[in-house]
């Protein structure tokens, strides 16, 4: 059974790097990804915050977060 990860980001520069590097680079085989663009949903913005996301971009592995560099705080996507 694969494991859920969810690559948080607001669409910012660094996110975007981020997200072609880190969650593309991920493999398919043991991790389902998921990408969520706070700034294009930010009904989610909760849910990041729930699972210890503080800033963009992060990537959530079994409820683990991992903050990737420093895009925006996620106070900043409220």
């Amino acid at each position: 059974m694969k494991q859920k990860a969810i690559f948080y980001h607001a669409g910012c520069p660094v996110c975007v790097s981020a997200e072609q590097m880190v969650a593309q680079a991920i493999d398919a085989e043991q991790f389902d990804v998921e990408i969520v663009h706070l700034g294009e949903s930010k009904g989610r913005v909760g849910e990041a915050e729930a699972a210890g996301v503080k800033s963009v971009p992060a990537l959530v592995i079994a409820g683990q977060p991992y903050h990737i560099n420093f895009g925006a705080s996620i106070e900043a996507l409220k």
